[in-house]
């Protein structure tokens, strides 16, 4: 197996049955087609001591699509990282398109932004070091940010992605997308709490209430995806 290929990704960001499938599904489909930049990225996040809170590159390819089908161009991320989805972001949306990136940690996201700026997106970032929340208030304070986004992906603070929804259905164009991610928590949301590993105790608790609020909202059509550690795709329909 070619380990350069193979990059940060491990089992244990899938949650397919045996790692041989998983690493079948990113070999076959997804690395093929993962344009140069990404690889480059993932290959750097590889040796970061917290690499698995990358995002996961079959996750990766379908938020590709999505951004495709909808044809985004005004985006908003909160929890960069070192900046594998945001690259993703800025390589799909237009030349003229724009991401809002919010992450309390600028380390880690210039660890990217070498790559990034190679690949000639850094314009279409508009990079917050910041806590989420405050962002997202001072977009909804501007009445002209309301229902102009496109799309938003969130990986962060799963403790307040109820906060985050709530706001960024107001931000969200109707027929926009939001993308959850680690809504299966690693697998610990179908554990008992007896079984649940006491790391996961309290993200298992907040990623079930936000899935049965999820479930319960008419706002939004859903559909839970189970590819890296889970990713709920939202369509604001009104």
């Amino acid at each position: 197996m070619d380990n350069e290929k193979k990059g940060p990704t491990s089992f244990s960001k899938g949650l397919l049955q045996s790692e041989e499938l998983y690493q079948y599904v990113l070999e076959t489909n997804v690395y093929p087609r993962e344009p140069e930049p990404l690889k480059e990225l993932r290959g750097i996040t590889a040796t970061h001591p917290w690499a698995v809170m990358a995002t996961a590159p079959d996750a990766g390819q379908l938020i590709s699509m999505l951004l495709k089908l909808i044809d985004a161009k005004r985006t908003i991320e909160v929890g960069v990282f070192t900046g594998y989805s945001l690259l993703l972001t800025a390589l799909t949306i237009p030349q003229d398109g724009k991401i809002i990136a919010v992450d309390m940690n600028r380390e880690a996201y210039e660890i990217g932004l070498p790559v990034i700026r190679k690949a000639g997106v850094e314009s279409k970032i508009d990079f917050i070091e910041s806590e989420a929340l405050p962002v997202l208030d001072n977009l909804l304070a501007n009445p002209g940010n309301e229902n102009s986004f496109d799309f938003d992906f969130i990986d962060a603070d799963k403790i307040n992605y109820r906060n985050y929804h709530e706001r960024l259905m107001k931000l969200l164009k109707v027929g926009g997308i939001v993308v959850y991610d680690n809504t299966l928590w690693g697998g610990s949301v179908a554990m008992s709490e007896e079984c649940t590993p006491e790391v996961r105790k309290e993200g298992r608790q907040s990623t079930l209430e936000f899935n049965k609020l999820l479930a319960a909202d008419h706002r939004v059509e859903i559909s839970l995806a189970p590819l890296g550690d889970g990713i709920t795709i939202c369509r604001r329909m009104h």
